[in-house]
């Protein structure tokens, strides 16, 4: 008799669809894949973008993001949800409902707000509703430092920025470093007593297309495994620096991390 296989831990990923396949929705597959989850994608917003930069960001409309998500809830267990790219205040409305009916499920926001290439993808209404909305239902929020402070605008430092999301229910915030000009990349999780933990990780040279992407897949794919948040967040550290390393240029714009290099090392290696 053959023994059942265990499930793969399901991730509902919301997310928008970059054509150059190096952030949004891909960059959650293949990410969750590489952690040992599948990847449930539910689009938020279609984009016209290169490697460059993102030219233009269409919504998708509210309903149709939660018919998407309902008819995959109403199907599959889902272990963690992780949320990116929003594109509207009403989707971010629909995603609160979604998550209401998701107790117990943890989630990791990547609160989005600019292109890599620095276009501008969330404006101030609707970053005050990812805090109103989300942020009370996150487990573990990835901004950067930018992120951090236009989240908890009037917070003096990044640090107290952290606490007061923390204050508003958020349970961790993982504050990424990559954009601040230092030798190494520090990131730091602070939780309901400050400051857990300083991750230091030597810079890689270059920008890179989905780091962000990467990085809050990785740790919602550690969760759905059923890891802790701090062992989750250490674990997707290290994987996304590791796909950083690995970096390759697809167009003339930023590079792409190699979210697969795992698979294809082996692919390589069987030659």
């Amino acid at each position: 008799m053959n023994t059942p296989k265990p499930r793969i831990p399901a991730v509902l990923c919301f997310a928008g669809l970059d054509p150059t396949g190096g952030a949004g929705l891909q960059a959650d597959i293949e990410a969750i894949v590489s952690m040992g989850g599948h990847p449930l994608p539910v689009a938020t917003s279609l984009t016209a973008q290169d490697t460059r930069d993102v030219k233009a960001v269409m919504p998708v409309d509210p309903r149709h993001v939660v018919a998407q998500a309902r008819a995959v809830l109403a199907d599959v267990p889902v272990a963690a949800v992780k949320v990116g790219l929003l594109g509207s205040v009403g989707i971010a409305e629909a995603l609160q409902g979604i998550l209401a009916g998701c107790a117990g499920v943890p989630v990791v926001l990547d609160p989005v707000d600019r292109a890599g290439g620095g276009a501008a993808l969330a404006d101030d209404a609707l970053m005050d509703a990812i805090v109103s909305r989300l942020v009370p239902r996150t487990t573990v929020l990835t901004p950067n430092t930018r992120e951090a402070r236009r989240l908890a605008p009037g917070a003096g430092t990044v640090a107290a920025a952290a606490e007061r999301l923390v204050s508003l229910g958020c349970q961790y915030v993982l504050v990424t470093g990559a954009d601040e000009a230092t030798p190494c990349v520090v990131n730091h999780l602070y939780g309901d007593g400050g400051l857990i933990e300083s991750f230091e990780w030597p810079r890689v040279e270059g920008v890179f297309h989905g780091s962000g992407c990467t990085l809050a897949s990785a740790v919602a794919a550690g969760l759905a495994r059923g890891a802790s948040p701090h062992a989750a967040v250490a674990e997707a550290q290290q994987f996304t620096h590791d796909a950083i390393s690995n970096g390759y240029r697809i167009g003339a714009g930023q590079l792409v991390p190699d979210r697969l290099y795992r698979v294809r090392r082996r692919g390589r290696g069987n030659r």
